[in-house]
């Protein structure tokens, strides 16, 4: 008897660190496609950066991943005016849709039954802002959205311990060079 088919997902990857542990979970009941797609980060060096660790995790365990184009200003565009909003605001989901519109554009291309993204593993994520962008590009597109909280049941702490086994490092903002001057201000005691 032949086993089912599994359908074919496209899971937008934020990083390495992120996605160890969401891909061997989406594994077991899904055909993985990963997909790096982030304009937000900040600086370049801090981009090429990310998409070697997710290039050398990929090939180790042999995961089939793509990485779109990095256009840093079409991010700036997409949130001009939202620069003092704080991390989780209305800045957040901007990015969210822009980054996962283009996961949707590409999930359309290779025929993919469903979209998620490793976004709601991250503490510094609010998963309901990622979620509800997630949903409302999936009722836009016609392709379904996978609304996981993938925190949950300690996501995070398994992730970041296998991330470590592999000799990759959680990096201490979400990528935006916003996030990042908060979080600098934060350090010093100091607000936006």
């Amino acid at each position: 008897m032949m086993a089912e088919k599994k359908k074919r997902l496209l899971l937008h990857m934020c990083c390495a660190p992120c996605a160890v542990y969401v891909v061997e979970l989406l594994r077991e009941e899904y055909d993985v496609t990963g997909f790096f797609y982030n304009p937000n980060i900040q600086p370049g060096k801090e981009y090429d950066f990310r998409v070697e660790e997710l290039r050398k995790v990929a090939a180790r365990l042999n995961w089939k991943v793509s990485i779109g184009e990095y256009d840093m200003m079409e991010w700036f565009r997409a949130v001009r005016g939202l620069e003092r909003e704080p991390e989780r605001g209305m800045r957040c989901s901007v990015c969210f849709r822009l980054r996962l519109r283009k996961a949707f554009e590409l999930a359309r291309e290779q025929e993919c039954d469903i979209v998620a993204s490793t976004l709601s593993i991250s503490p510094y994520k609010n998963t309901k802002q990622v979620n509800a962008e997630g949903e409302a590009l999936s009722r836009e597109f016609g392709i379904e959205f996978l609304p996981e909280n993938f925190k949950r049941q300690n996501g995070f702490t398994i992730g970041k311990k296998m991330a470590m086994e592999l000799g990759i490092l959680h990096q201490n903002y979400c990528g935006c060079v916003y996030s990042r001057v908060e979080k600098i201000l934060r350090e010093r005691g100091k607000t936006i």
